[in-house]
């Protein structure tokens, strides 16, 4: 995807909201239709028949026949891949969408004469019933696009993104293989000695997030000044997502580009994040320190920085299983609990080595990939998802 930065009118900008609603009004209509299916029913409508009923719609209803049809169907379309997903098991099932979380949409049937460049920092698009929108010519153009997205964060922000897929990264063909340890107060640990950490919000801003999340708990529900903290609040947190996908998108280009084999530990994000509140008759324990760990992997990329990796190197990356990664001395092989002394020494007993636990995590992971590699002569996916012992000490302290 090629993204840039939307700059619409305040006159666009009200169109386009308008076509956000559209979309997310027929989105939910689709969400709604399904969740009434119930096994012994007929089928749920589908793609063909939604288009049917929407053409009525709009006939019926002023307010859906002024937007525009290419969002709609598109809105329905979007549904009906989420829903081949779904069941093919790769993805969640698709849920509501709620006015100022989800706001864009997706226009197709895009052709090269509907994007001009005006200056060497600013361009235009067509958008159908907006009109010529400028956007932040920021990178270079995204040539053969079919398609693209408009979407709206929550600090207010536009953008555009277009539908092209980059080539990948060549490998350098140096043979070259690196382990990446992923942690909590170190962002990636390299095989090489590197540690690499995603940059965050400064003391002082972090402070000033602290205050205004303390003044949206005091603000009445539907007041003005709770709106006004919640944008503010919104953009000091796009500020940090940005600087952690600018980080993502730098270490993988520099990991693609200078190894051949990048192994990573087949770690389960998704599950080691889920909360551990529980229900009113069996509470979880540890709820706040696992809340806190849940941040502190997200805030880390974990999952983004493997994504892009395999975006960039497909075929390159190996998941090896993290069992007693963090356990095994990577000089001798011996796997010793105790060995770890903090989140930074390690010490082995047996040989005497020492160094960053990081550091021997990662090599650890680097001669697994590359066991790997050469049992399998390529790359392919090994191990199962496991959740590191370091993780489970930072749960019980």
């Amino acid at each position: 995807m090629s993204r840039y930065r939307l700059q619409p009118t305040p006159a666009q900008e009200a169109m386009l909201l308008e076509h956000c609603a559209h979309a997310r009004f027929v989105w939910n209509l689709a969400v709604e239709q399904h969740s009434l299916w119930r096994p012994g029913r007929k089928a749920a409508p589908g793609y063909v028949q939604q288009c049917r009923q929407l053409t009525e719609a709009r006939a019926a209803f002023d307010w859906l026949a002024t937007g525009s049809q290419t969002v709609q169907q598109q809105a329905l379309r979007d549904f009906a891949r989420a829903m081949t997903n779904y069941f093919s098991g790769t993805h969640r099932r698709p849920t509501w969408r709620k006015a100022g979380r989800h706001e864009g949409f997706r226009i197709v049937a895009h052709r090269a004469d509907r994007m001009r460049r005006l200056s060497r920092k600013v361009g235009e698009v067509m958008v159908p019933k907006v009109g010529w929108v400028r956007f932040r010519w920021s990178r270079a153009a995204a040539e053969g696009a079919k398609s693209y997205r408009v979407t709206r964060d929550r600090a207010g922000r536009w953008h555009i993104a277009f539908a092209v897929i980059p080539d990948p990264i060549q490998a350098p063909g140096s043979g070259a293989t690196v382990g990446v340890d992923r942690g909590v107060t170190i962002s990636a640990a390299l095989s090489t000695g590197k540690l690499l950490q995603v940059p965050g919000l400064g003391h002082g801003v972090q402070r000033k997030l602290v205050r205004l999340q303390r003044r949206l708990a005091r603000a009445k529900r539907g007041s003005k000044r709770r709106r006004e903290t919640k944008v503010a609040i919104a953009r000091l947190k796009a500020r940090e997502a940005d600087r952690r996908k600018d980080w993502v998108e730098k270490t993988s280009t520099e990991l693609a580009r200078r190894f051949d084999v990048i192994g990573v530990e087949n770690l389960n994000v998704r599950g080691m994040t889920a909360s551990a509140k529980g229900t009113v008759d069996m509470p979880g324990r540890g709820v706040r320190q696992k809340a806190g760990l849940n941040r502190g992997i997200l805030a880390n990329g974990w999952s983004a920085l493997v994504t892009r990796l395999e975006h960039k190197a497909p075929g390159r990356v190996i998941k090896i299983n993290p069992v007693f990664t963090s356990q095994r001395c990577s000089a001798c092989g011996v796997v010793d609990r105790r060995a770890r002394e903090s989140q930074a020494v390690f010490r082995c007993r047996s040989c005497g080595y020492t160094g960053n636990a990081d550091v021997n995590a990662a090599r650890n992971i680097e001669n697994a990939a590359g066991h790997a590699v050469s049992a399998r002569e390529g790359p392919r996916d090994t191990g199962s998802e496991h959740r590191e012992p370091q993780h489970e000490r930072l749960l019980s302290t």
